[in-house]
């Protein structure tokens, strides 16, 4: 996500001018977007002596019921809250509904920061 930063207008609607470039830090990078697929990774560095490790593609979710967690196989996105377009091109973000072999799960973790998907199990309505 990118930082949008503070307004270029003031309230009396004259023009506020920036008073610094961003930092390295502060620049931001586009989103994963991570797919239902055979598992790829990449691997990016993040601030401090960090790394992320990012999924491209994943089809294994850890889908915790209860106080049990089994390894399921991801076969589709059925919802996504973050974008409606994500569940039609199978994209995988927190928040969103996944169809497994264990049943639905709704995603826990954010597989673009982490690299893996974490979800809990959802009773089917």
């Amino acid at each position: 996500m990118k930082d949008q930063g503070r307004s270029t207008r003031k309230r009396t609607g004259g023009r506020l001018k920036p008073f610094h470039k961003k930092k390295k830090h502060e620049l931001g990078r586009q989103p994963t977007e991570t797919q239902v697929g055979e598992p790829r990774f990449r691997t990016t560095d993040a601030r401090g002596r960090n790394s992320k490790i990012r999924a491209l593609t994943t089809n294994v979710a850890n889908v915790t019921d209860g106080g049990e967690t089994v390894s399921a196989t991801i076969q589709d996105v059925l919802e996504n809250g973050a974008n409606p377009n994500y569940a039609r091109r199978n994209i995988i973000t927190k928040g969103a509904v996944i169809v497994t072999n264990e049943g639905k799960a709704r995603v826990t973790s954010r597989p673009g920061q982490t690299g893996q998907v974490n979800a809990v199990a959802v009773d089917d309505e």
